[in-house]
């Protein structure tokens, strides 16, 4: 059989190129059809395309990293006879021998060898019977005969500590023990101290080259087309959530078996399709080419989310129309899906307005990164329990902190700051939220 040339087909969606994002196959594999071959990444979707035919993979045309347009030829199979097992390609490499390198015993410069003490035990019949007694083997002594160097304070230290001064090792000129090197031979359990560990004392000059591609890529994209397409301004704010913590516990001892449990996200999420409408400036789309803004009455609310794939922003869609439960199932769907990489495409797009959280490393400020096209974002950081002046006295709440950015070409600052108040109203009177 011929050789068959392999091109990247139509994937749908309008999508003319793809990135390479990893090979599945190698030169010289024998693979079967329908194996996967090739991941393709597009601005919509990850593609995994399988294989057209069995065969040989002959040559690879293009490496991790590459774009390449639809109807490229993307890889090249030699004949095979596919009803034939699948034979090796190579010889069994010849595996060399390990090299040992040479063990170098440690010097010892004083071992004191156990001595042997005859004792006569009375046995039966009064017939005296020699058993040899063992004395404790001594520890090595890191010092030779030379005359030990300390204060009379340090000795007097080390005997009522019951130290033998021959085990420690001196940082003072001539190897003079002092009082941090007791410290230092007590902390480490009587452990020989003086010479720093190896992780100190080794230089570390390895570097590692990682080739950004994929999902990196397309992030990095994205955050240099918000971040310098976008004239930020920033705006931070402190909000007593202790009645919101309450409210939050109680309802979590209350709830059915089914329902999901509550965090400050689903709380937050509902504040924010409440005071919407007050605000619609900034649950917006910005369209810079076209000069249109788009302002949104559905509240689509992405939540930022970290995978072990790199940050993706799943979206709840029409937060307005769902009570506290459905937000908190619905946010943890589409979190769920985005990070075992099950999300679809419409979970994927679409939001209007976007959270990010770092949860319990959430820290006290950030300048957050709006995400494209959108106008708004908000940080939510960790609530913490702090000292507040409170009615001229000094009381306890549980404070936590939020920090904004807007596209200031959208929203001017009194407007995003009115949001961000109106968001600290309902979330320390969270009754308000469900009036």
């Amino acid at each position: 059989m011929g050789d068959y040339v392999f091109k990247l087909p139509d994937i749908g969606e309008g999508v003319v190129e793809g990135e390479i994002v990893s090979w599945h196959v190698k030169l010289g594999d024998t693979i079967a059809e329908d194996e996967p071959i090739v991941d393709i990444m597009t601005d919509k979707a990850t593609v995994t395309i399988p294989s057209p035919t069995s065969g040989v993979v002959k040559e690879l045309s293009g490496e991790v990293g590459d774009m390449v347009a639809v109807g490229t030829a993307l890889i090249t199979f030699s004949g095979g006879d596919t009803s034939s097992s699948i034979e090796e390609t190579t010889d069994a490499a010849e595996v060399p021998e390990p090299e040992i390198e040479e063990v170098i015993e440690p010097e010892i410069e004083e071992v004191i060898e156990p001595e042997e003490k005859v004792v006569e035990v009375a046995k039966k019949k009064s017939v005296p019977v020699k058993v040899p007694i063992q004395e404790p083997i001594k520890t090595t002594k890191v010092k030779s005969n030379a005359r030990i160097l300390a204060s009379p304070a340090v000795r007097r230290r080390a005997r009522e500590a019951e130290l033998d001064l021959t085990f420690v090792s001196g940082s003072g000129p001539a190897g003079r023990i002092r009082h941090a090197d007791l410290d230092a031979y007590i902390a480490a359990g009587g452990a020989v101290t003086g010479a720093p560990p190896k992780s100190y004392s080794t230089k570390r000059t390895e570097t590692n080259e990682i080739k950004v591609v994929g999902l990196r890529r397309k992030i990095a994209e994205q955050m240099v087309k918000s971040k310098f397409s976008i004239p930020h301004f920033s705006y931070f704010e402190e909000i007593d959530v202790t009645e919101l913590e309450k409210l939050r516990k109680f309802l979590n001892s209350t709830k059915d078996e089914g329902q999901p449990k509550l965090t400050y996200l689903p709380f937050i999420m509902m504040a924010l399709a409440k005071i919407m409408p007050t605000h619609q400036e900034c649950n917006a789309h910005y369209d810079e080419e076209n000069n249109i803004v788009t302002q949104h009455s559905a509240v689509h609310l992405g939540i930022a989310t970290q995978t072990d794939r790199g940050l993706f922003v799943p979206v709840v869609k029409h937060v307005e129309a769902m009570d506290i439960w459905q937000s908190a199932a619905e946010m943890q769907r589409v979190s769920g899906s985005a990070r075992n990489g099950t999300a679809s495409l419409d979970d994927l797009t679409g939001s209007t307005f976007t959270i990010t959280s770092l949860g319990r490393d959430g820290g006290l400020g950030a300048t957050p990164i709006i995400n494209h096209p959108e106008v708004s974002i908000i940080g939510i950081h960790k609530a913490r329990e702090m000292p507040v002046v409170q009615d001229g006295s000094i009381t306890i709440r549980r404070v936590m902190n939020v920090s904004s950015s807007f596209d200031h070409r959208i929203v001017d600052g009194a407007n995003g700051a009115a949001l961000i108040q109106s968001l600290k109203k309902m979330l320390e009177h969270p009754a308000l939220i469900f009036m």
